[in-house]
């Protein structure tokens, strides 16, 4: 025995020798559970190289700390039966923190990609100030005390945020920014729970490409629709990140030759004209100048109007909604026609607030998207909508945490 648990080897940047030997190992043991299942004593040792008393010995650690069970005796053709081992499925756990414009989702995951508790849509406006940091903390914590669990329980937290972000630093360059330390550094310290984070639209991609809907394909795209246009990129089966971990900016493509100033502080970016802030701004703009809509019936003052009211119009059939929302989808289409051209992916999937319009906006992406690309690319790209929904980023950023405390990714 190590005399230490493996959460707290786990947190030990200076483990060496034997100690770091031991956990890497049973890193593989608990890897091995979650990917491939149960398996017995004997079958660990074969597919781990590792001797059968060393591995019964990690095994036993890890019963010892709450992570396996012993599930009994298998039945056997001949000879004495051995015991299988598996996940303890109540062990430890978790949270994804998916952060929205004007909410947040939270979800405590399981060892299996379960999501046990969720929460979805607590008010949060999301600012660049420390006020708004610190009621992200609050409500991050408020659901771990509410979740039944217990601190304890909760390994790792993985907090989904807009903009450019340095996973393997914990830096965010585009929020809360206002401190020496890493991002994710910060947020650990005010919980005492490890904290990753991770681009939002990327965390969004793992969730929904690990949801066993899509099996076959290894090389797509997912293309996040919100307030800006986030991408997370599938490359040979594997998240691509680039040099600095910034790849997928769809959002910032120079598509347009406009003087629309864009929070990156260019112009002409995809964002400007074809993302849920943009359909903000031009509906406002619309109704000030007189258009008529069930929106402005509710708002006296255009300026209160907010995406989720635009979006709901599509949906009870406002016409104005339905006309800029398709608009919106045809620019989005230029756009995506591009990346078909030059990556040639195997499935496109849309996801996000503005995918919730389905096909109002779904029809007119695909009509320019055969516009703009090349037919013999195009034909070999299957467009779809998101599957997992809101779940997908709760989803996402639980899985990013398991699969790197566990090593499974890099």
């Amino acid at each position: 025995m190590t005399g230490h648990t493996f959460f707290e080897d786990l947190r030990n940047g200076e483990i060496t020798g034997v100690a770091y030997k031991n956990l890497q190992l049973k890193k593989q043991i608990l890897s091995w559970f979650v990917n491939t299942g149960n398996a017995t004593i004997a079958d660990l040792s074969r597919e781990l190289n590792a001797s059968v008393p060393k591995v019964g010995e990690l095994v036993n650690e890890l019963i010892t700390d709450g992570l396996v069970k012993d599930y009994g005796k298998i039945e056997a053709a001949a000879g004495r039966r051995p015991n299988v081992y598996g996940l303890e499925p109540d062990s430890f756990f978790f949270v994804g923190v998916d952060i929205k414009q004007y909410y947040v989702n939270l979800g405590l995951g399981d060892f299996r990609n379960n999501l046990v508790r969720t929460q979805e849509k607590v008010p949060f406006h999301l600012k660049n100030t420390p006020e708004a940091l610190n009621r992200l903390c609050d409500i991050i914590s408020e659901f771990i005390e509410t979740s039944g669990k217990g601190k304890r329980k909760v390994l790792g937290i993985g907090v989904n945020l807009s903009g450019r972000i340095n996973f393997k630093s914990g830096y965010s360059y585009s929020f809360f920014h206002f401190q020496e330390d890493p991002l994710s550094k910060v947020i650990e310290q005010r919980l005492g729970i490890s904290t990753f984070l991770e681009n939002d639209s990327r965390a969004v991609a793992y969730g929904e490409f690990s949801s066993g809907s899509y099996t076959h394909e290894k090389n797509a795209f997912f293309i996040n629709l919100e307030h800006g246009i986030g991408m997370g990129l599938l490359l040979n089966g594997q998240l691509y990140y680039g040099k600095s971990g910034f790849a997928g900016d769809i959002g910032h493509i120079p598509v347009f030759d406009n003087e629309i100033l864009c929070h990156c502080g260019k112009k002409g970016c995809l964002e400007t004209e074809a993302s849920g802030a943009a359909l903000t701004r031009i509906f406002i703009q619309r109704i000030r100048e007189g258009a008529s809509s069930i929106v402005a019936k509710r708002f006296p003052n255009p300026g209160d109007i907010q995406l989720e009211d635009i979006l709901e119009a599509v949906k009870q059939e406002d016409m104005l909604a339905i006309e800029l929302i398709a608009q919106i989808g045809e620019k989005l289409g230029r756009g995506i026609a591009i990346l078909i051209n030059i990556l040639n992916p195997e499935l496109v999937i849309l996801g996000g607030a503005l995918a919730s319009t389905g096909d109002y906006i779904m029809l007119p992406i695909r009509s320019a998207i055969n516009k703009y690309s090349l037919t013999l690319v195009n034909n070999d790209t299957r467009l779809v909508l998101s599957r997992k929904g809101e779940q997908a980023g709760m989803s996402g950023a639980c899985l990013l945490v398991r699969d790197r405390l566990l090593a499974l990714i890099d």
